[in-house]
């Protein structure tokens, strides 16, 4: 699976536009913020000011629930919680297959090893006015293996462009990767790294997700491509890397007393600079491997409702998946809406088949690993409501919830230093937990039959008007 390949086809279907002669600094920032807002293709950024041509940067690649379902493979024109659902059922059945180890790999036709690192030939940009530098990793791969558990990790994690051979990896409290970064602080040892700088979708996807601990993201791949991922060994980490990687770097992240620099700050997804700038872990570069003409993706965090990635998406079908295993019956869709940053406003529609259903339902969205890292509000819905649709969600909430009893409060949830409503004293004590509030905003179980009805053409009418008027709705 080639990021290139993937190219191809979006340029068949006029879904990704080259961008000329902008510039690194800030301009390709603004230019891929005004392209989400107006769901743009994808954006492939070349002959950037001050690098040679073919040095290229890739934005926006999955910006659109519709460039996400083909990079999935599934067909055009579905809605979107029809893609979740698709997407789900993929996940609910994925069977892992691992990676197969190749000697070599278009990642390995450009090698700098040591002194001739240099992180600085890439045209890394300068995203946001206020950061605190460029940041390199938005759209990356971090491969550690846990040194407890000899399983290998995947995960998205920001990272700064600090100098030719250093680089800031910034991981929010919890997150596996952080862990198992620790366990080898623990032993008095450097953790071994591992970066990739763009791929195809299907092998970045899955690294974006919260899996249960000693899962391993490569696996899931595999299980998504129905075949082994073709990787190649690290000389350095002994650490499984993509063979058909745009970049990659291997290093060592040391000990924060032995060496940490300042990090950030750095705009993030939920639409703020929640962090500020703090001393964070580096990476020690050793090797830099690189395709010829290498393509640097990216995936910047901006306001919502735009997000640099419809990744939203794939958490939603993996949360969906989750709730469906822990046995919660009648799940009609699953939605994370982006006006409300995605992560803090899930939606789920249900078919309620007993009392205490819909509370079920919100419940397990808070006790599932997707579902558990800083949300702020589980809505759950009736099956007559689209989830995507904040029409409807709004609907729901305003006509079908009590605040008085509909409403329930969590406090002490998981949640990150990134949460712009968490007081500074607690981000100065390190107590990274918020609350949540689970809305039930379906017809109250007992007496749902006897509901007002919804004042609306019924299906039967509204096709027959349609198909009779037609002239009317060129598109209906």
């Amino acid at each position: 699976m080639d990021l290139r390949d993937f190219i191809a086809e979006l340029e068949k279907l006029n879904e990704i536009t080259t961008v000329n002669k902008a510039d690194w600094n800030l301009e390709i920032g603004a230019i891929t913020e005004l392209g989400d807002e107006r769901n743009l293709p994808a954006l492939l950024f070349d002959n950037i000011a001050g690098y040679p041509a073919g040095y290229r940067v890739l934005t926006n690649l999955l910006a659109t629930p519709k460039r996400l379902a083909m990079a999935f493979g599934l067909p055009r024109g579905i809605s979107n919680v029809e893609i979740v659902r698709q997407i789900m059922e993929k996940f609910k059945n994925l069977k892992s297959i691992p990676p197969v180890p190749v000697k070599t790999g278009p990642l390995l036709e450009n090698v700098q090893k040591d002194n001739d690192v240099n992180l600085l030939k890439f045209p890394v940009p300068f995203y946001h006015e206020h950061d605190g530098g460029r940041y390199m990793g938005t759209a990356d791969m971090v491969i550690m293996r846990d040194p407890k558990g000899n399983w290998v990790n995947m995960g998205t994690y920001r990272i700064q462009l600090h100098d030719k051979n250093t680089l800031g990896l910034y991981i929010s409290p919890g997150h596996q990767g952080r862990l198992i970064r620790e366990n080898y602080w623990a032993m008095g040892k450097a953790c071994p790294v591992a970066v990739v700088f763009g791929a195809h979708p299907l092998v970045w996807v899955p690294s974006t997700l919260a899996m249960p601990w000693g899962v391993e993201e490569l696996g899931l791949v595999g299980g998504l491509l129905g075949r082994p991922l073709e990787v190649v060994t690290g000389e350095l980490t002994g650490l499984p890397i993509p063979a058909h990687g745009e970049i990659a770097i291997e290093g060592e992240c040391p000990p924060p007393d032995v060496e940490s620099r300042k990090e950030g700050p750095f705009g993030e997804w939920p639409g703020y600079y929640g962090s500020g700038a703090r001393t964070e872990p580096v990476i020690r570069v050793k090797r830099v491997m690189h395709r010829n003409n290498p393509i640097l993706t990216g995936a910047p965090p901006m306001k919502p409702p735009c997000s640099g990635s419809a990744s939203f998406i794939a958490r939603a079908a993996n949360l969906w998946a989750e709730i469906e295993k822990v046995g919660i019956p009648g799940i009609k869709g699953v939605y994370q809406l982006r006006a409300g940053g995605s992560r803090f406003l899930t939606v789920v529609s249900i078919e309620q088949r007993y009392a205490g259903h819909a509370r079920q339902a919100g419940m397990a969205v808070m006790s599932t690993p997707e579902g558990a890292y800083h949300g702020r509000f589980v809505i759950v819905v009736d099956d007559d409501i689209d989830p995507s649709s904040e029409d409807d969600v709004f609907w729901a909430i305003s006509t079908r919830c009590d605040p008085a009893t509909d409403i329930e409060i969590i406090r002490d949830c998981w949640s990150t230093p990134l949460d712009p409503i968490m007081p500074p004293s607690k981000k100065e004590k390190g107590e990274y937990t918020n609350s949540r509030a689970i809305i039930n905003a379906c017809r109250p179980y007992h007496w749902r039959k006897d509901f007002p009805l919804v004042n609306r053409a019924s299906d039967e009418l509204r096709n027959k008007t349609l198909a009779k008027w037609k002239n009317l709705f060129p598109k209906g």
